[in-house]
């Protein structure tokens, strides 16, 4: 399937920023069931200082704050050729070695309610990963309701699941955090979804991707109770969501900001 893709953000201020620095995590990636056909990154009130591939092969740009500005729009855009793999990865050809998704992290660290989900799927899990991590996600499903506003990007998983509520990110890290204390390693991805009979969206979209044995990298959406499919268009990953989100920053001064995402995702 080709999807094209339009995502807009701005950051707006009350006064010119003295100072400000972003990291950008927003151009898909090339990879196995995936063909970036082409991408455009376009600043207003910004000018690009360096473009790289990260330690994860994500696409990163720094950019910084015109002096005087006190506004930000990044817009992209593009199109992306999407095969249907039924969330099955594969051993992709990321640098970073498996051990490294074992690892939890601050906002991954499971708790007891993480623990107690991830208890019911242990011996599921032992048997047989595939099944043990798709009875997981409709644990995770059944324990955490997805509601909108109530969660926040800092929101830890454990948060998230001992308050029982949260979007597609809190499901991702809770995921993430009950597959690495059952012994596997996992990972977030950041990126789009071609939503049915929706054009405008609010924000991205994030979904694990978890490694089993025989299959290698399979991905899994909490939020929509499915494996991705040609929907889906991976963009960055990492151990969490600070390490694929698609916007970090850093600013100087204390002038109120405002947020304003538009993204279309269409076949």
């Amino acid at each position: 399937m080709r999807l094209n893709i339009t995502h807009k953000t701005t950051y707006s201020y009350d006064r010119p920023v003295h100072y400000a620095l972003l990291q950008l995590r927003m151009t898909p990636r090339n990879s196995i069931g995936q063909d970036v056909l082409n991408w455009t990154t376009t600043l207003e009130g910004a000018t690009r200082q360096v473009k790289y591939d990260d330690h994860f092969r994500n696409v990163t740009e720094m950019i910084e704050m015109d002096a005087g500005a006190s506004s930000v729009t990044i817009t992209c855009q593009g199109e992306v050729e999407v095969q249907n793999l039924h969330g099955v990865i594969g051993a992709g050809t990321g640098l970073a070695p498996l051990w490294l998704f074992l690892q939890q992290t601050p906002a991954t660290a499971p708790g007891p309610t993480i623990r107690k989900i991830a208890q019911q799927v242990k011996k599921a899990t032992e048997a047989n990963q595939l099944d043990g991590m798709h009875r997981l996600s409709e644990a995770i499903a059944e324990a955490v309701t997805y509601r909108t506003g109530m969660t926040l990007s800092t929101t830890t998983a454990e948060d998230a699941a001992s308050e029982g509520q949260g979007v597609c990110q809190d499901h991702t890290q809770i995921m993430i955090a009950a597959a690495r204390h059952l012994g596997l390693p996992a990972r977030y991805v950041s990126g789009y979804l071609l939503m049915d009979e929706v054009v405008d969206q609010e924000a991205s979209h994030a979904w694990a991707e978890v490694w089993i044995d025989s299959l290698g990298w399979v991905g899994f959406d909490v939020s929509n109770a499915v494996c991705p499919d040609d929907r889906y268009v991976r963009v960055a990953l990492g151990r969490d969501y600070g390490e694929a989100a698609p916007v970090h920053g850093l600013r100087q001064g204390d002038a109120a900001e405002e947020l304003c995402v538009s993204l279309q995702v269409q076949q």
